[in-house]
């Protein structure tokens, strides 16, 4: 039976948003998979809109800022010793997740806990005005640093791979193949798994709405936005080939109001680039450890 759309028409989402690409992508990737979400305080509860009704297509447990992967946790149990299909899904912004919800975010994957945390990261706190994360890049200008973010954006998928979870990765949304592959693997695989999702932001970001997920593509052309998977916190597989384009970061800042408020370092910013994708690279050439 065909549960209907994830995210319903009429909701209230700004065109262009890259979480509501996402959240279409999901649902496709399910299919008719039971999904119970999690959704803490950020832009996706917003998109619900006000009770009684509701613009998602599946149920949804609202969680304070930082108790998302506990409530998941619970929900996941739950499912469990009922014996049903349900797979329990997280779906948090990045300040919910590189901030403020870092701490059961870290437990339940420390325990192995058989939940799917996806963050769809704009890289600021969209739903209040756009303050700076630590998500936020070299660079960028927020309303909190507007001369323009002076350290690098925390790598979480290092992070989430320091932890050993069975299975975690990276989503871009220019390349939909790839996507929709990691998602149902992500859907179905047992214990924790992460999935980070690059998802512009036109209000935020100050670019063109229709632009959305080129400035994904130029991003992973750029290697700002490396495209891979890890298993088991060791095995690595590179699923695009960065170009290196200097061409494509230049484009990327230059299409984004927010790059353009400071003088961008581009020297700055490609070096860095080419620094962590050679250890992304080396990464994925060392040997797995045998299991013990």
């Amino acid at each position: 039976m065909d549960p209907g759309p994830l995210l319903r028409a009429g909701n209230s989402n700004c065109g262009g948003c890259g979480m509501s690409i996402g959240l279409q992508l999901l649902g496709k990737a399910a299919g008719d998979t039971p999904l119970q979400m999690v959704i803490p305080a950020c832009c996706a509860i917003v998109t619900a809109g006000p009770f009684p009704t509701s613009s998602y297509g599946r149920p949804v447990v609202a969680s304070t800022f930082a108790s998302a992967a506990a409530v998941a946790t619970g929900l996941a149990h739950v499912a469990r010793l009922n014996g049903e299909r349900t797979r329990v899904v997280c779906w948090a912004g990045d300040g919910g997740t590189f901030d403020i919800g870092m701490a059961t975010l870290s437990a339940a994957a420390e325990r192995n806990e058989d939940v799917l945390y996806i963050v769809y990261d704009n890289e600021i706190y969209g739903n209040t005005g756009g303050q700076r994360s630590s998500a936020t890049p070299l660079g960028a200008s927020t309303s909190t640093t507007p001369k323009g973010k002076e350290v690098e954006k925390k790598d979480i998928l290092a992070i989430m791979a320091a932890h050993a979870v069975p299975y975690c990765g990276t989503l871009s949304l220019a390349h939909p193949d790839d996507l929709l592959r990691k998602l149902r693997h992500a859907i179905e695989a047992p214990g924790f798994r992460f999935l980070h999702m690059l998802a512009p932001c036109p209000t935020g970001w100050k670019s063109e709405p229709s632009e959305s997920v080129e400035l994904v593509r130029l991003a992973v052309r750029a290697g700002l936005y490396p495209v891979y998977e890890v298993f088991d916190g060791q095995r690595v597989t590179i699923n695009v080939e960065t170009e290196l384009s200097r061409d494509a970061l230049e484009q990327y800042i230059a299409r984004q109001g927010r790059f353009r408020k400071v003088a961008t370092d581009v020297n700055r910013l490609f070096t860095n680039v080419v620094r962590q994708t050679e250890a992304l690279r080396r990464w994925a050439a060392e040997p797995a450890a045998p299991a013990a």
